[in-house]
């Protein structure tokens, strides 16, 4: 049996504002016209235009101004960031961990305190000892770089880099399985050489070294 999703007169109207934002009916920063306006166009009442308007403003593409009206801030809907990493690739997503995590780290480098710096080294020390088994591994191998991500002061990039970790993990592990990295010694050897350009509060060192790390690994997955 097939059910029938009954949908709302307020969410046929938000689809209705919503595609005439989008085909440039009003653009950004523009104010839409009134309650009294919309109504007859939409054929609804104006309860079902404020709730239509709520809805819009809910996924940012309205914003209603106290004493001013409504205004458009967004020209369409935004995809929800999981949907968005799910549907990614992983190379797309490591390309992506090369703009926060080099940046992140040049940060880390100039800003890191003491306690920052002491967990950088702890987890890196973790890190090598965990070499025994693949999943200890690579959640050591995560939790080093989110200490260095921490270092950097800035909780916008600490929560980018929380979002990718569920979608690399696996991918991490997989490749590891499969053989596909570069050896222990000069992985350790580059993790190292970055925590020592943090230490050392060399912002371009540490961006390079970032960033060389996470190219040779987008390599080894290709």
């Amino acid at each position: 049996m097939v059910e029938i999703r009954r949908v709302s007169l307020a969410d046929q109207a938000a689809a209705a504002l919503l595609e005439r934002i989008r085909a440039g009916e009003w653009p950004l920063g523009a104010r839409l016209p009134g309650e009294t306006t919309l109504g007859p166009q939409l054929g609804v009442g104006r309860s079902t235009v404020r709730e239509a308007i709520r809805q819009l403003a809910g996924q940012g593409v309205l914003e209603a101004r106290q004493g001013a009206g409504v205004f458009v801030t967004a020209l369409d809907t935004g995809e929800e960031w999981d949907a968005v990493l799910r549907r990614a690739g992983i190379a797309s997503v490591i390309e992506a961990r090369i703009a926060i995590e080099a940046e992140a780290a040049a940060h880390a480098a100039e800003r890191r305190t003491p306690a920052a710096l002491r967990a950088i080294r702890r987890a890196l020390a973790e890190r090598h000892d965990r070499r025994g088994s693949t999943e200890e591994y690579v959640d050591a191998d995560m939790r080093f770089h989110r200490a260095i991500v921490a270092a950097a002061d800035n909780p916008v990039l600490l929560e980018l880099f929380d979002a990718f970790v569920p979608r690399l993990r696996q991918a991490m592990i997989d490749m590891l399985c499969m053989g596909r990295h570069v050896s222990d010694d000069a992985d350790h050897a580059a993790h190292a050489d970055l925590t020592e350009a943090i230490a050392a509060r060399d912002a371009e060192a540490a961006r390079r070294l970032s960033r060389a790390h996470l190219v040779s690994l987008a390599d080894a997955l290709r």
